[in-house]
């Protein structure tokens, strides 16, 4: 079974409010947690972040999991190391096509009489 911590959405339509839970990683986002570990207000400026630290602590030395979005509030938290900014790897382009020798070897070259007049 796979922990994770993440966000379960609350509150009305355009003004969410967050929970920050531990659940098992096959339920819905607003299914059943496992438990309840702070909240999340991101309307308010600057936001508002509430967490168990200690709770935190524990479920992430047995292995659970944050999300993305949860890891990044846990940074802001500083309950967790941030990661080294890695710039992403620039595209790399196909490489030309290239041409048969063959071709253009017969190509320049004129094509041989074959036509050869009999001899009488």
């Amino acid at each position: 079974m796979s922990v994770k911590i993440r966000l379960t959405r609350m509150g009305d339509k355009k003004s969410p409010y967050y929970r920050v839970v531990v659940t098992d990683s096959r339920t819905a986002r607003g299914g059943k947690s496992i438990e309840n570990l702070g909240t999340y207000n991101p309307l308010v400026n600057p936001f508002e972040l509430k967490l168990k630290d200690d709770r935190v602590k524990y479920w992430l030395s047995v292995g659970a999991i944050p999300t993305e979005t949860a890891r990044e509030l846990l940074v802001k938290a500083k309950l967790l190391p941030a990661k080294p900014y890695r710039a992403p790897l620039p595209k790399k382009m196909p490489p030309a096509p290239k041409e048969k020798k063959e071709e253009s070897a017969e190509a320049a070259a004129p094509a041989e009489n074959t036509d050869t007049a009999p001899a009488e």
